[in-house]
């Protein structure tokens, strides 16, 4: 029973980041994605495949944020985790020349919502414990 309560809140944490990832860069941040890439003479690339492609990261940075969460408290994971998914992916394709740097004013505060609320959930299934006991752990 257990492992389904643990695959259960990677995917409800999955389902999160996903919705969160599509919302910021579909409708808050698309038209500075699709200007930067016509700058570069390049399509912004939102086929089907891409959004696949994103799924698959949800759930690896679901299943990270479950395993990291063991061992750390909720501030811990959630900046553990964000480092890892999101600094680490803008450092990479800032040095291939396709981050809009402009879209990082609203990306990082948003992804660090993001990475906390995928952390909260996950944390909270772990264990009954409250949001103010997760906050002071």
């Amino acid at each position: 029973m257990k492992h389904v309560k643990n695959i259960f809140s990677i995917l409800v944490a999955a389902i999160w980041i996903g919705a969160s990832e599509f919302a910021r860069n579909e409708f808050l941040l698309k038209s500075l994605w699709t200007e930067h890439y016509r700058a570069l003479g390049l399509n912004f690339p939102s086929e089907p495949i891409n959004g696949a492609a994103w799924g698959i990261w949800s759930i690896l940075f679901a299943i990270f944020i479950f395993v990291i969460s063991k061992r750390f408290s909720l501030i811990q994971t959630t900046f553990i985790s964000w480092l890892a998914a999101f600094v680490m992916m803008w450092a990479v394709i800032g040095n291939l020349g396709v981050l809009p740097y402009g879209i990082l004013v609203y990306a990082i505060p948003l992804s660090i919502l993001e990475s906390f609320v995928a952390a909260l959930i996950i944390k909270t299934s772990q264990n009954k414990t409250s949001l103010q006991e997760q906050l002071h752990k």
